[in-house]
């Protein structure tokens, strides 16, 4: 037997993570040892729709659902605060500050915690860690429905902040498990659409239980918080016995199929600049990497700004009861779920993720605009609406860059420091409006606000570096 045939026999009996790995040592190039290995797992065009249908509806509609969950224990305070400032003693002239300073609190406990779950999750597997964040932050949430103080609505939301950090960059993380950079814009997109159907869900449903007040000796608020942590519990339980962690130890992938995966994702690490090695330490040196964590942290004020203090600019403007609100609640959260799903299907045909960042960033800005200017209700409506669908439209693409140059460590530790110092714009957000409101009485400054962060973004996006945004010749299906 030669040395050449042992080699190739050795590659094609090995995965192609090892082969990577013994690729240099042999002195064989890496993409000749994948095109070695590969040859044991080639599927025809046919099985191999079947087998990314069978992985998407597998696993997006458990996370979509997840999301949505996961949205909604995290921004029906916008709906409870409809009814706590009595419980909680203050002042009607300090509470937009009170509401917006808790209401933020809650990013600041995830800023803390992001990035040790992460590197958690990317260490014992998506299965347990993502169930036991789900269920901890079940029963968190659940107990806002003991708060009596301004301390206690503190404690408690920075708790929240705490139990739920890792759960979002823990999902983008599992993704790049699955699906290669060029399917990563309209993939991550298709999966935060659960935070925009939670508020079409969520905001008529709360609406709804803010109507059961006095059942069972128990408020109104207490009954939202009560019954939309129980799902969280629940979904937390079913992740823990059905989620792989992997698409090796998904049993309802076949050998073949298995093997087609890590050859595909073996192959796409070695066509993009996450071939590269990358160390956690690199993470934290990265100009790149704060860079997006500047982009994310304005979208975030632009964001959460808007989301935590919707249900109240609604209500001031309409004037209808809280169910009313719950419904006209629905109608930003419909069309932002259009329209990034065909941004997201636009960003990886056509690879300009950067544009699509900057253009939906820009046109947020421009939503906001013409809320502080436009007196007429119906008219405030439509533009807060394009705000809220240019915010959702920048996330899969801006995700799609996040994710494509970094791998292993460092990716999991990446994606956890984008989130989370990006997540600290959820606090100064919220908190900003709440200062602004409680100084003025009037929503235009802070609607001024949230559009000069959505501007800036876009503005900045302008600066990412092309070349993270554009497809290479293996995602645009050259040959």
């Amino acid at each position: 037997m030669t040395a050449e045939k042992a080699k190739a026999d050795c590659f094609r009996l090995l995965p192609v993570s090892s082969c990577l790995k013994l690729a240099p040592r042999m002195n064989t190039p890496i993409g000749d040892a994948i095109h070695i290995s590969r040859s044991a797992a080639d599927l025809n065009d046919v099985e191999q729709r079947a087998a990314q249908s069978k992985i998407t509806w597998r696993l997006l509609p458990l996370l979509f659902f997840c999301y949505i969950i996961a949205y909604i224990d995290r921004i029906n305070v916008g709906f409870a605060k409809l009814h706590l400032r009595e419980v909680l003693g203050v002042e009607p002239g300090v509470f937009s500050s009170v509401y917006g300073f808790g209401a933020g609190l809650f990013f600041i406990g995830y800023f803390i915690f992001e990035v040790p779950s992460n590197l958690i999750l990317h260490r014992v597997g998506a299965r347990v860690w993502i169930a036991r964040i789900m269920i901890v932050w079940g029963f968190v949430s659940m107990a806002f429905m003991f708060l009596n103080s301004v301390t206690m609505f503190y404690v408690m939301r920075f708790l929240l902040g705490v139990a739920e950090a890792g759960f979002f960059p823990g999902v983008i993380l599992y993704l790049t498990y699955w699906y290669p950079a060029k399917d990563r814009a309209r993939t991550i997109a298709l999966f935060t659409l659960g935070g925009v159907a939670a508020g079409v869900i969520g905001s008529p449903v709360s609406g709804a239980i803010l109507g059961m007040g006095g059942v069972a000796g128990l408020a109104a608020w207490q009954w939202l918080f009560l019954l939309e942590a129980i799902p969280a519990v629940l979904m937390g339980i079913v992740i823990f016995f059905i989620l792989p962690n992997n698409p090796q130890q998904a049993r309802w992938l076949s050998d073949r199929e298995k093997a087609w995966m890590q050859h595909r994702m073996a192959e796409d690490a070695a066509n993009t600049s996450s071939s590269q090695r990358h160390s956690l330490r690199d993470v934290f040196t990265s100009r790149h990497v704060w860079l997006l964590c500047m982009l994310y942290f304005l979208l975030n004020v632009g964001g959460y700004g808007y989301e935590m203090w919707l249900p109240t600019i609604v209500k001031g403007f309409s004037g209808q009861s809280d169910h009313m609100v719950g419904l006209i609640n629905i109608i930003p959260y419909f069309v932002a779920g259009v329209v990034m799903i065909l941004v997201g299907q636009y960003a990886d045909r056509s690879g300009e993720r950067r544009k699509c960042v900057a253009v939906a960033a820009i046109s947020a800005a421009i939503g906001f605009g013409l809320a502080a200017y436009f007196k007429n209700p119906y008219l405030a409506m439509a533009a807060l609406t394009l705000a809220f669908a240019g915010i959702k439209s920048t996330i899969g693409p801006f995700w799609a860059i996040g994710t494509a140059f970094l791998s292993g460590t460092a990716a999991a530790g990446g994606i956890a420091v984008i989130n989370s110092v990006g997540n600290l714009g959820g606090f100064f957000g919220p908190t900003l409006v709440g200062l602004i409101k409680d100084r003025t009485g009037s929503d235009v400054a802070s609607m001024l606000l949230l559009g000069g962060a959505l501007l800036s973004m876009g503005l900045l996006a302008f600066a990412m570096p092309n070349s993270t945004s554009k497809p290479t010749r293996s995602e645009t299906g050259s040959k």
